[in-house]
């Protein structure tokens, strides 16, 4: 195997290598090999099927197994164990691993692959479709870790109430009364922010028919389940949109250096190679989009730029009402901690009270 690497280090915090491996083989003798060979399709006697062309069916086979995702795998689990010993061999706590956010188990929506095309008109100031993708999905990871820590801390607290004795959980009325007292502001602003959220506890225990520290675990429990089920489509839609728009800018990619290939296929064979340098970018990219595109059709997907456009705007309109959904959750939320707060400082008073002695004798 050939590999060309680059080591590029600005000292702007961001040290990177570039790798380039090669799938087609060098033979003994230095001279590049065949990447594949044609291998006919063959019926259960063993003979080759004839295609009704005159010809006989057949199929492309690699010469190695260097594009074989299986071993990709393997590669990529063994650089991360190089690269973490590494890590370790100079007390650097940050490790990595190879695999996705999904395989790991981490709740978080994960980042499309900008590419070297985008990532230049990103640092540029630029603002493109992938580079909007990513920070959408940035802006949903920290809502929904922000709720669902939120969500966690309550849950357990509101649980442990309610599992107390009836006559040492706090009534709601109390904790209603309680909260009235937290910090009371001075100022005009501050006092109608108060006014404001002691009338958004009332409408959310008064629509919730909240009456007891049990009747508000269950509803934090409701509100649990409803995370996660508001969590899975709006990841699920930012997975597809991430895809769609990949498959977007591919097409935008192939059809702006489509005539650049076109050109080449005129060029006379001893202008050819000088036409390939003046054009290497754009033959590169127009290559790796029009195998992207091959490989997406000859997966049974049809090339529809329409299409795609069309369920990328469902796709966002249906988020976005998630997202409110989820923003909604979160004002919840916040009326539930003024209760937390309210419980707490109900403790701290019942705590803080003079313990009577008896009389002294």
């Amino acid at each position: 195997m050939c590999a060309d690497f680059a080591i590029h280090d600005k000292g702007t915090g961001n040290p990177h290598v570039h790798i380039m491996l090669t799938v087609r083989p060098l033979k003994e003798n230095g001279a590049w090999g065949a990447k594949c060979r044609k291998a006919y399709d063959l019926d259960e006697n063993g003979q080759r099927i004839p295609d009704g062309k005159g010809g006989w069916k057949n199929h492309r086979e690699d010469t190695t197994d260097w594009n074989d995702k299986g071993n990709v795998e393997i590669w990529r689990a063994a650089w991360a164990a190089y690269t973490n010993r590494a890590l370790e061999a100079v007390g650097q706590p940050a490790l990595v691993d190879h695999r996705s956010y999904k395989r790991r188990g981490i709740d978080k929506i994960p980042s499309v692959h900008l590419g070297p095309a985008a990532s230049q008109m990103e640092k540029r100031g630029i603002r493109t479709d992938k580079g909007e993708v990513n920070r959408q999905i940035a802006a949903d990871n920290k809502l929904l870790k922000e709720i669902k820590a939120r969500i966690t801390r309550l849950y357990n607290w509101s649980k442990a109430e309610a599992e107390k004795p009836e006559g040492q959980q706090p009534s709601m009325m109390d904790l209603w009364e309680a909260q009235q007292q937290l910090k009371r502001p001075d100022t005009r602003t501050g006092k109608i922010r108060a006014l404001q959220e002691s009338a958004a506890l009332f409408n959310f225990l008064n629509a919730n028919g909240i009456q007891s520290m049990q009747q508000l675990h269950e509803k934090i429990s409701d509100m649990n389940t409803r995370y996660y089920d508001l969590r899975r489509e709006i990841v699920k839609a930012e997975r597809r949109i991430a895809v769609l728009t990949e498959r977007g800018e591919m097409w935008a990619q192939y059809n702006e250096y489509k005539a650049i290939h076109k050109q080449l296929a005129r060029v006379k064979p001893e202008k050819r190679e000088l036409f390939e340098q003046r054009h290497s970018r754009e033959l590169i990219l127009y290559d790796a989009a029009a195998r992207y595109l091959k490989e997406l059709k000859a997966s049974g997907e049809e090339l529809s730029p329409k299409e795609w456009r069309r369920e990328i705007d469902l796709l966002t309109a249906q988020k976005q009402v998630d997202s409110i959904d989820m923003k909604a959750m979160r004002e919840e939320l916040k009326a539930v901690e003024r209760l937390r707060k309210a419980a707490d400082q109900l403790a701290r008073q019942e705590r803080d009270k003079p313990r009577d002695r008896g009389p002294e004798r």
